[in-house]
């Protein structure tokens, strides 16, 4: 009986050894399919392409088919990817379409895995070249691309202007359109039949003849005294030593004549009164000598009426020891736009980077900027309830998009919002270098915030601080890989960043 129960274990043993034996061993008779694939839309017409690795595959090979079904022969076909290659990038796609991409493992001694699929829609090509800010006039554009590149027409918008592309031009890459109307943003649109090929915005300049020319010699305080209400003031290139507050009774316009040549404005503090409006652009201005203050802009009058719009674009604002825009009186503005600026070098002693006491704005837009190195121990956005007391029942909008923040409000709120109506969109910011922190106010709505970008910046996501409102929805926290930050070069390298159109635009 012993012997019979001996021998069944030896049996069993011997059955499980062998068990085991052939699962270490599994033979497959073709290779496993990659798994999580995921395509990425790079610079308009590539596609980043990345998926899990599989153990019996010696390569990949990838097919693209220009419509969803996998119909027809590929449009192009990648063979030999080594999973050390992924991600992997292919470019020079058609722009505006939607591809069905494929990818299957080959194995050595097995069959090919099955295909693993996924779709994804290019971007609008884009072969036009930078606008040239050195040719453009009030009434002209010579716009380029790559030369030998084919194309029919250029539209422009607005006033539906169609140029057809001679031969001529499309040998040299370059064509020039006139009869354009003054300091108008257009949209110019190069087509080759129905497809578009590139898309470029700019600005003509002003009309020299229809603004006042400004000389770095001139006076502009007396200049500006005695203004009327539309003016518009051509800054000439140069240096403009001012050291001294320019009062703005009247809604006028401040703009650099040459776009490609900022004038340079040095202690120039701006105070408005009598519910007047200030467009300001294509300036450089610097704070440092500058008198009484010295925050760049200052809302120096009560009123129970409306002050115009307050409109800073293209501009460079740098070293103001205090901060860059001030309401401490009863003020309500119509509505305040800083678009394409770089701010930097602003101190915050004894006040905030946009400080609104007294005041508030119907909307406020703070969009396409980067602000460097400034507030370190200040807030970056105030705005007290002081506003809501002087102007009950008005809710102020406040949208926050695509700016790059690099070492600001490194101890204190970036949105220090007590107004008792408000509504804040902040998306799409890059934020990085700093501990500060979003806020810790009850009052502070904010309504949207998402696809914000935080780099060494923990706060945002996890602050600690009571009543903190951390981002728990849509982010991320990629290295940008600035190019030279200490130099004030955010130009961006990290894929992601640029294919999600994080920070400002410049940088991408």
């Amino acid at each position: 009986m012993v012997g019979l129960l001996l021998g069944a274990s030896l049996s069993f043993t011997g059955c499980k050894d062998d068990l085991l034996t052939e699962i270490t061993e599994l033979d497959v008779p073709r290779a496993f399919s990659p798994t999580e694939l995921e395509a990425i839309v790079v610079e308009r017409t590539g596609v980043r392409l990345n998926w899990k690795a599989v153990s019996n595959a010696d390569s990949y090979t990838i097919e693209f088919f220009d419509n969803a079904e996998f119909s027809g022969s590929p449009a192009r076909t990648v063979e030999n990817i080594t999973f050390d290659q992924l991600p992997y990038t292919v470019s020079g796609l058609l722009g505006e379409t939607l591809y069905s991409v494929r990818v299957k493992a080959i194995g050595t001694g097995v069959d090919d895995s099955k295909w693993i699929t996924t779709t994804f829609t290019t971007d609008a090509e884009q072969i036009f070249e930078d606008v040239n800010l050195e040719t453009l006039t009030a009434t002209s554009v010579i716009l380029n691309w790559h030369a030998g590149e084919a194309a029919s027409t250029i539209t422009l918008a607005p006033g539906n202007i169609t140029h057809t592309v001679t031969a001529e031009e499309i040998a040299a890459g370059q064509a020039t359109i006139t009869g354009l109307i003054p300091e108008t943003a257009y949209t110019a649109k190069l087509m080759n039949g129905t497809r578009l090929r590139g898309t470029r915005t700019f600005t003509t300049l002003l009309d020299l003849g229809g603004a006042i020319a400004v000389n770095p010699g001139d006076d502009l305080n007396a200049l500006v005294a005695g203004a009327s209400a539309g003016d518009v003031f051509a800054l000439m290139p140069g240096t403009y030593d001012i050291n001294a507050d320019l009062v703005v009774s009247k809604s006028i316009s401040i703009k650099g004549a040459k776009p490609a040549s900022k004038p340079v404005i040095n202690g120039l503090v701006f105070k408005i009164k009598g519910n007047a409006g200030l467009s300001l652009k294509d300036l450089t201005l610097i704070g440092a000598g500058a008198t009484v203050s010295n925050q760049a802009i200052i809302y120096d009058e009560a009123s129970d009426n409306a002050y115009g719009p307050l409109v800073i674009q293209d501009c460079e604002i740098q070293n103001y020891d205090k901060g860059l825009m001030y309401v401490n009186v009863k003020a309500r503005i119509e509505a305040v736009t800083f678009s394409g600026n770089i701010i930097k070098n602003i101190t915050g002693n004894g006040g905030d980077f946009i400080d609104f006491r007294n005041g508030l704005a119907n909307t406020f837009l703070f969009e396409n900027n980067t602000v460097y190195n400034s507030v370190e121990a200040r807030d970056l956005f105030r705005m007290d309830d002081g506003g809501s007391t002087n102007f009950a029942g008005v809710t102020s909008v406040i949208t926050i998009r695509t700016n790059t923040f690099y070492g600001v409000s490194k101890a204190k709120r970036f949105l220090y919002i007590r107004l008792a109506s408000n509504q804040i969109h902040f998306t799409k910011n890059l934020i990085a270098e700093t501990t500060g922190y979003y806020t810790n106010q009850a009052s502070t709505t904010i309504t949207t915030m998402a696809n914000n970008n935080y780099f060494n910046a923990p706060n945002f996501t996890a602050s600690t601080t009571s009543n903190a409102k951390n981002d728990t929805g849509t982010f991320t926290t990629f290295d940008p890989g600035f190019a030279n930050a200490s130099a004030g070069d955010f130009t961006i390298s990290n894929i992601d960043l640029k294919a999600n159109g994080i920070g400002d635009p410049r940088w991408r």
